[in-house]
């Protein structure tokens, strides 16, 4: 059975919880009770209606056939794809924390070359007299001591 194009309304993405268990569990190629098992261990964790009935965003249909390709395919148990999910989510926000902070340290430098350009374009243009130090070279020459005999 090949997956069926979606199309979102306006405004919605692949977050927005929109499918009911029926279509998520079509969608997936899982069934609706096998959706409730891996809801209940949280392996997926679709929006909730104020009814407390479950919507699944496209986003959840892609980890559901995650969950059974590696089920399936991989033959990892649900403990391990539990675990392979939060480690992928961890990994997700990392990046995503790299990027913030790669934006942030980009806009300290560029604050810093913008204040030494003003402090730059601050000094004086006109010459001001200096006059070198003269320096000279110095040879220090140890007197020997002279020792007393008695």
């Amino acid at each position: 059975m090949a997956p069926r194009a979606v199309s979102f309304p306006p405004g919605a993405t692949e977050d927005t919880p929109m499918f009911v268990i029926s279509v998520a569990a079509e969608l997936s190629g899982l069934h609706a009770q096998t959706l409730r098992t891996y809801d209940r261990m949280g392996l997926v964790s679709p929006g909730r209606t104020p009814g407390g009935g479950r919507r699944y965003s496209l986003r959840d249909i892609s980890l559901l056939r995650e969950v059974q390709r590696l089920s399936q395919e991989e033959g990892v148990n649900l403990a391990g794809i539990k675990r392979i999910i939060e480690l992928e989510q961890q990994v997700a926000q990392l990046r995503a924390q790299v990027a913030e902070l790669h934006e942030q340290l980009a806009a300290a430098h560029a604050a810093a070359e913008q204040a030494a350009a003003m402090v730059h374009a601050s000094y004086r243009r006109d010459l001001v007299p200096f006059r070198r130090p003269e320096t000279a070279l110095v040879v220090w020459r140890p007197e020997r001591r002279r020792r007393w005999r008695r």
